[in-house]
C-alpha cells in the first residue's frame, strides 16, 4: 500500500466521526475525563494496562514507590526509605499514619498483604509480570517495617516496587474486583458500563487535592474526544489522533514512553518459521505506515525507548524491502511451510489513535508479499485473551497488536515479560534466552546495560519474536480552564492531585 492509501484510511477515520451534544460544564471544580475506551475493569493488579492505570494509579490506590519522570530514579511514596541488606533482602519503611478508604491501617501487614496478594498466583496479575518469574517473600519486622527478600538479586527492587498497588487487607485474594480500596486521595463511587465516578477521600493522608469530583466517560473515535473537550462536554482527553491535534491553545504532543509492536506467536506454523518472522518485518513500508502517527515519530528496534538503560542505540529497525520478504516466503514455501495458512492479525479497538487504521495497511501489505493475513479487531477483554497466557488453544497462527510501556527506566520492565520462558506475554521458550536474562536482570552497572543489549540484539537478528514499529508521540487535548499537561507517565496514570485550574 502506498502513503496515499494509508492516508485515505485516516481521512474516512475522520469523516465517520461526529461530535456528541454538546453539555457545558459548569464553574465547579469538578471535571470529566474522556478516555479512548472503557476499562476492562478496576482491578489494581492489572493497572499496568492504561486503561486501569489511568483511574486507578495514584487516584483510587496508592504504589509503594514512585518513579521521577525527569531521572528515572524511585522516590518516596507509601514506602519512605529502604536500604539494601544483602543482593537478596532489603528493608522498607511504611509510611505511618495512613488509613485505607475502609478505614484499615496500612502498615507492614497491610503491605505485606498486598505483595503477596499480587505474587501468590491466586489471580491474574498483569503488574507481576514487571517481575519475570521471581519470587518474593515479604516479613513485617515490626509495625511499620518489611523485609523483602527475593529468590535472587534485584538490585533495582526500589524501581520494580512502583508497580505494586498497596489494597485493603479485606479485598479478596483469589478473584479480580472492581471496586478496588486504596490509601488515594479519591475513592470509587460508580463503575458501570457508561461511567466512573471519583469522590474524595476525606481521610487521605496528603495534601487535599483541588478537584472535588472526576467522572470517566469512553468514545472509540478520536474525532469524537476531541470535541468532546472543545466544546466543553469534557475538560480533558488523554490521547488524541494526530490529525485532531489542532489547536495549539488547547493541544499537547509529549514524548511518551510507548512503543508499539506485533507480537508473534512462534510456536504456530507458519509463523514458528524464522523466514516468515523476518518477511513479516521486512513486507512494511515503514515510512508510508508512520504518516500515520506524525512527522516526528520515530521507529523502533527494539521494545523500549532510548535512554532506558539496556537501549542499544546501534541496533538498526528493519527495512522496507518487500522484495526480500517475497523471495524469503518462496525460500520457505520451497521447504514445505505452509505459506498460505490463515494469519489471524488480532488488533485492539483503541489502543491508541489510528491503531486499527495501521492494522488495516499492515494486513495488506502482507497480502501483497503472499501471506494469507487476516485481521480481527477485538474489544479490551477479548483481545487480552490472545495477548497473555494462557494463550487460547484453538487460536491457530496469531500476530498480536501491542503496545507497551515502559518510563521507569530499566529494561527489567520490559524484556522478562516479552522473552523469557514464564513471560506473560511471551511465546518464546529457550532455556539458554532464559539463563542470559536472568544473569542480566541480577547484574548492576555495565554488565547490566550490556546483557540487556545482547538480548535486544538477540531478538532483532535471530529469534525474531516480534515486529517493533514505533516509539510513541502521545497527543492530548485539555479544556481551558484547567491548568495541566501530560508527561511521560500519562500513557499510565493521570493524578488528579495533579491537576490545577486557571481560576
Amino acid at each position: 500500500m502506498n502513503p496515499v492509501g494509508i492516508v485515505s484510511l485516516v481521512s474516512a477515520a475522520i469523516l465517520a466521526g461526529a461530535a456528541s451534544p454538546v453539555l457545558a460544564q459548569g464553574a465547579s471544580h469538578d471535571i470529566r475525563i474522556v478516555l479512548p475506551e472503557q476499562p476492562a475493569n478496576l482491578e489494581p493488579c492489572g493497572s499496568i494496562m492504561t486503561n486501569v492505570g489511568q483511574v486507578l494509579n495514584q487516584n483510587i490506590t496508592e504504589s509503594l514507590t514512585v518513579i521521577d519522570a525527569k531521572t528515572g530514579k524511585a522516590m518516596p511514596k507509601l514506602f519512605t526509605e529502604w536500604k539494601q541488606v544483602d543482593p537478596t533482602t532489603w528493608h522498607f519503611k511504611v509510611r505511618e499514619g495512613v488509613k485505607f478508604h475502609d478505614g484499615s491501617d496500612l502498615n507492614a501487614k497491610a503491605v505485606a498483604f498486598s505483595i503477596e496478594r499480587m505474587t501468590g498466583g491466586k489471580l491474574t496479575c498483569n503488574n507481576m509480570a514487571k517481575f519475570g518469574n521471581a519470587k518474593l517473600t515479604v516479613k513485617p519486622l515490626d509495625d511499620y517495617t518489611v523485609e523483602i527478600k527475593s529468590d535472587r538479586p534485584q538490585p533495582i527492587l526500589p524501581t520494580l516496587l512502583s508497580v505494586v498497588m498497596a489494597v485493603s487487607p479485606k479485598t479478596p485474594v483469589d478473584k479480580a474486583v472492581n471496586d478496588p480500596v486504596g490509601t488515594g486521595p479519591y475513592k470509587l463511587t460508580t463503575f458501570s458500563p457508561q461511567t466512573v465516578v471519583l469522590d474524595p477521600f476525606d481521610g487521605y493522608w496528603g495534601k487535599k487535592p483541588v478537584v472535588t469530583k472526576a467522572t470517566y466517560v469512553w468514545r472509540q473515535e478520536s474525532s469524537i474526544r476531541a470535541a468532546m473537550v472543545e466544546t466543553g462536554e469534557a475538560d480533558l482527553t488523554p490521547s488524541i489522533a494526530i490529525q485532531d491535534a489542532t489547536n495549539p491553545k488547547t493541544d499537547f504532543a509529549y514524548l511518551n514512553s510507548e512503543t508499539t509492536a506485533i507480537r508473534i506467536d512462534m510456536d504456530q506454523p507458519p509463523l514458528n518459521d524464522v523466514r516468515i518472522r523476518k518477511a513479516l518485518n521486512l513486507a512494511i513500508d515503514w515510512e508510508g505506515l508512520a504518516q500515520l502517527f506524525g512527522d516526528d515519530i520515530q521507529r523502533a528496534s527494539q521494545m523500549v525507548v532510548p535512554g532506558i538503560i539496556g537501549h542499544d542505540d546501534g541496533l538498526e529497525p528493519w527495512k522496507y524491502d518487500e522484495a526480500e520478504a517475497k523471495k524469503l516466503i518462496a525460500a520457505a514455501k520451497a521447504d514445505g511451510v505452509k505459506v498460505d495458512a490463515e494469519i489471524k492479525l488480532i488488533g485492539r479497538n483503541g489502543i491508541y489513535p489510528n491503531g486499527a487504521e495501521a492494522m488495516e495497511a499492515m494486513m495488506t501489505m502482507w497480502q501483497a508479499a503472499g501471506l494469507n493475513v487476516k485481521l480481527v479487531m477485538l474489544d479490551v477483554a477479548d483481545w487480552t485473551r490472545y495477548l497473555q497466557k494462557p494463550f487460547p488453544a484453538e487460536r491457530g497462527a496469531t500476530l498480536v497488536q501491542m503496545m507497551h510501556d515502559n518510563n521507569k527506566g530499566d529494561a527489567a520492565f520490559s524484556i522478562p515479560i516479552f522473552y523469557r520462558s514464564s513471560g506473560q506475554y511471551s511465546s518464546i521458550t529457550d532455556p539458554a534466552v532464559d539463563k542470559e536474562i536472568d544473569a542480566a536482570m541480577a547484574a548492576t552497572g555495565t554488565a547490566r546495560e550490556d546483557g540487556f543489549k545482547k538480548i535486544f540484539r538477540q531478538m532483532r537478528t535471530e529469534i525474531v519474536p516480534d515486529i517493533p514499529m514505533f516509539h510513541m508521540l502521545g497527543y492530548t487535548r485539555v479544556g481551558d480552564r484547567l491548568n495541566w499537561k501530560p508527561d511521560i507517565t500519562t500513557n499510565s496514570e493521570i493524578p488528579l492531585a495533579n491537576i490545577q485550574f486557571k481560576n
